[in-house]
């Protein structure tokens, strides 16, 4: 069974307690942070032990590059996307960035890194930033397919975040109740452009932790409107949808933990993230054990088709290093 929930351990081995948690039917993935990576021979014993538990776990990690990198030793240090926008070969070298940060993330056991930021740097969003690949939302779906060209090649799914866009909002869900006051045709115009046009290429999305009060008032990831209506229904997207960290203070609009859990599934969310809150997730499983949740089927979908370990050996490694290297992208 793949279950929707998708929590995190405290360390850089699993306790008798994770292996137990993890054995809940209602458990379906785990999220890697910097708190759990020693190095990347430690985070590969580590896979391997999660799946001697439930092989069918999806291994999550947030590599995006730049800033958001949970791993960063004896791996590629990524650039910030938004380096490539200003580069004439910038699709290129994208591609082989996706290419590159998914074939060393899958190297180590994981399915999934939540990527790519499909957001737009507005400039007004620090969270976001550099994150973006660009300002507009037509060069942003034009470098953004190309690095999910790269991470599908590997063999890697993809998941575009956070729709339908983050960069407009000043807040930081993390810590606040973003919100947006734009309506929705502004909204149209440029952010949901790289949406719009990537629904086919993506295999997964992340609703952002943001009001849109001209068209709902419901944060994205617990609105049937934007969801279902928008995403759904307009766009076309039959992939997953992943909520963001239901623990995050633009979460908490919709109440106690099991209220959140309840507003994103009943919105459309397949899987709820619920992260850095031990005790959070184990209301979320205990709701959810309730709740009697069906199994998602279009999760499986977000496991990883290659495992590819001796990626160092191979010439493609090689010449994608080089050329990022010669662009003043990576070290």
């Amino acid at each position: 069974m793949q279950g929707s929930l998708m929590l995190d351990i405290a360390g850089t081995y699993l306790t008798a307690e994770d292996r137990e948690l993890l054995r809940q039917p209602e458990v379906g993935g785990l999220i890697l942070f910097a708190r759990n990576i020693a190095s990347p021979e430690q985070v590969r014993a580590l896979c391997r032990d999660i799946r001697a538990v439930r092989p069918e776990l999806i291994l999550a990690i947030d590599q995006e590059g730049g800033r958001v990198q949970r791993l960063r030793s004896g791996v590629s240090r990524l650039p910030p996307m938004r380096r490539f926008d200003a580069l004439a070969d910038g699709c290129a070298l994208a591609h082989d960035c996706g290419w590159l940060m998914a074939v060393e993330m899958l190297a180590i056991g994981l399915d999934i890194s939540f990527a790519p930021v499909l957001d737009l740097d507005y400039g007004r969003s620090e969270v976001i930033g550099d994150r973006a690949f660009a300002s507009t939302g037509a060069r942003a779906a034009e470098l953004a397919g190309a690095f999910i060209q790269g991470m599908r090649e590997a063999g890697m799914p993809t998941t575009g975040k956070h729709f339908p866009g983050h960069g407009w909002a000043e807040a930081d869900s993390h810590v606040a109740i973003p919100t947006d006051e734009r309506s929705l045709a502004q909204i149209r115009e440029q952010d949901l452009v790289p949406f719009a046009q990537l629904a086919g290429e993506l295999d997964g999305v992340m609703p952002a932790h943001v009001i849109y009060p001209a068209v709902d008032a419901q944060p994205a990831g617990f609105s049937t409107r934007w969801l279902q209506d928008i995403l759904r229904q307009e766009l076309g997207f039959s992939g997953v949808i992943f909520s963001d960290d239901l623990c995050m203070a633009g979460a908490h609009v919709a109440g106690s933990m099991a209220q959140r859990v309840d507003a994103a599934l009943d919105a459309g969310c397949d899987m709820v993230l619920v992260c850095n809150d031990r005790g959070g997730a184990l209301q979320a499983l205990q709701h959810l054990q309730q709740r009697q949740v069906s199994e998602p089927a279009v999760l499986a979908r977000m496991r990883a088709s290659a495992y590819v370990e001796d990626y160092r050996q191979t010439p493609r490694w090689q010449a994608v290093r080089n050329r990022l290297r010669a662009a003043h992208l990576i070290d």
